[in-house]
């Protein structure tokens, strides 16, 4: 007889010894849960914003970790419903609602972008607009790499206020909004919340996740996507890195991008 086990049951199998050694009672662990879980449906409300040219794991990155998330929604949304690009011209990302069709959301997040993206968003009123509307009702208003430099057209990030953003766009969010760049992973001002640059997003996730539902489900939730990242090559700090290296990264997004 051939025996079918789905995701869930070969993990769950996985994990059963431990948990049975590990457990209280069945009726006390019923009992526990029924008093600590939340609801279904009831919990944070995320929406990430798409628009022509972000980056992919701007926005898929934090969808995975949030969208853990006990009772979370979490929603792309773009400036009309559909297929949404990246910089690359490669891959789509579907986009569920319309910036129109949503008014209350308790996360916003804002990816970043190569130039052609982040030029397009800050010159986009309709995306600005919406940012603000939605930012006076967020718990948490966020940005992904360049995304910064769009909450800074928005006027949400003024002068004065610390932020991350993107290392290579870090000077022109100085320059430009007088922001204060902070070479950080992320970084708080607020209710804003900024990361650096495209992967620091996950990092900002797990600390979104666990300002919302607390420690323990924030180190669950990055033992459940196995997040220990352990690269071959310590090159991503660009604050270590030759001007040639700098000079190098750049050419590559810049030719990978459409």
């Amino acid at each position: 007889m051939r025996i079918h086990a789905t995701r869930r049951t070969v993990l769950a199998g996985a994990a059963a010894a431990t948990a049975v050694a590990a457990a209280p009672s069945v009726a006390q662990a019923t009992s526990r849960n029924a008093t600590t879980a939340p609801t279904a449906g009831r919990g944070p409300r995320v929406g990430i914003l798409l628009y022509d040219g972000y980056s992919l794991l701007d926005p898929t990155g934090p969808a995975e970790i949030l969208s853990r998330l006990p009772g979370a929604t979490v929603t792309m949304i773009a400036e009309r419903r559909g297929p949404v690009r990246t910089d690359t011209g490669d891959v789509a990302v579907l986009a569920d609602r319309a910036i129109a069709e949503v008014d209350r959301l308790d996360v916003l997040l804002v990816p970043g972008a190569g130039n052609r993206g982040t030029i397009g968003a800050m010159e986009n009123q309709a995306l600005l607009d919406f940012i603000r509307r939605v930012d006076r009702h967020t718990q948490f208003t966020t940005s992904v790499c360049t995304g910064a430099l769009v909450l800074a057209a928005a006027g949400l990030l003024t002068a004065g206020q610390r932020a991350t953003t993107y290392w290579a766009s870090a000077g022109y969010l100085e320059s430009e909004f007088g922001v204060v760049y902070v070479p950080e992973r992320w970084v708080r001002s607020g209710k804003l919340v900024t990361a650096a640059g495209v992967s620091a997003g996950l990092d900002m996730s797990l600390y979104l996740a666990a300002e919302l539902a607390g420690d323990t489900v924030a180190q669950g939730i990055q033992l459940a996507v196995e997040y220990d990242p352990r690269p071959p090559f310590d090159a991503g700090d660009a604050s270590q890195a030759s001007p040639e290296l700098k000079a190098l990264a750049l050419r590559l997004l810049e030719d990978s991008q459409v």
